[in-house]
């Protein structure tokens, strides 16, 4: 049997809605290659009915993921963690293929990007304290104010940073409450494809991530004018134009938007993609009157 050659077995990436791993709608594939032009894959081009799909699901979500503890959804993002730990190699290759990367420095990149992921799920019950807090006010009053998450993100993940970039954009959208549909980087999609299937047996609510892969131009300008999308993270829409037009149409309803900018995703993230996608709750309560007697209650 050991002189007996084996067939390939030829990985199927699909994207990854609601939980589940459809196919396009529209069945249309197209062709992913490396650094050097060699074939790897073909993936699926979503359409806009992928997109809508996804908003759905990533609304039908939103509920129960925004109202989970902050505990839960910390241990939630670190069992992601440990389930990247397990499919290590797996990521380092294909991390390697696709931004032409020695194993070694692949690894160091994946490395990287599991430790991002352990870093978000420490600051899920933490962010309030940073960002939230009693405020001074003249009157018998309490006046409190508390992050909550601002609902459905669309992210238009790096092109160039086909992993820790992706971890990094997706990691805060999830950790602070949010549901996020996600554009993956359309040269370099199969990592994101198979974040997708860790994602899958994680814990992970289905709905909370949507994977899709495609043309940013294509679902981009659909996924920002959508009425049930409330942020849009614009990273990965490079092409001055492109991030323009969806900034113009995400206006329409009040979008928060995150512009583009030049990151190094090695470096400490900071809590600034976090509070991007939080809203501010400020809550008033009577005191009663306080005087030297103590409360009139």
């Amino acid at each position: 049997m050991s002189d007996v050659t084996r067939l390939g077995v030829f990985k199927t990436y699909k994207l990854y809605v609601g939980g589940k791993f459809p196919r396009s709608e529209s069945g249309r594939v197209y062709e992913v290659t490396d650094s050097k032009g060699k074939w790897l894959a073909n993936a699926p081009l979503s359409s806009r009915k992928d997109a809508r799909d996804a908003v759905v699901a990533a609304r039908k979500a939103f509920g129960g993921w925004a109202g989970a503890t902050a505990y839960n959804r910390g241990q939630i993002l670190y069992r992601v963690a440990e389930m990247l730990e397990g499919r290590r190699d797996q990521f380092v290759r294909e991390v390697a293929d696709a931004e032409g990367l020695s194993k070694s420095k692949a690894a160091v990149v994946v490395d990287a990007a599991i430790d991002r992921w352990v870093w978000y799920a420490g600051w899920t019950d933490k962010i309030a304290q940073v960002v939230g807090g009693a405020n001074p006010v003249a009157g018998p009053y309490f006046n409190l104010s508390t992050p909550e998450p601002t609902g459905v993100v669309t992210v238009v993940a790096p092109q160039d940073s086909s992993f820790l970039g992706l971890v990094s954009v997706i990691a805060p959208v999830i950790a602070t409450g949010n549901t996020a549909v996600v554009i993956a980087s359309e040269k370099s999609p199969l990592p994101a494809l198979s974040l997708g299937e860790v994602l899958a047996t994680s814990d992970l609510p289905g709905g909370v991530v949507n994977i899709l892969s495609g043309k940013a131009s294509e679902m981009g300008p659909h996924l920002a004018a959508h009425q049930d999308v409330n942020a849009i993270d614009l990273t990965g829409a490079t092409e001055a134009d492109l991030a323009r037009d969806l900034e113009i149409a995400a206006a329409d309803n009040l979008k928060r938007v995150l512009r583009p900018r030049t990151e190094d995703f090695a470096e400490s993230p900071g809590t600034d993609r976090m509070t991007a996608f939080l809203e501010t709750k400020t809550v008033w309560h009577p005191t009663g009157s306080l005087g030297a007697s103590g409360s009139s209650y």
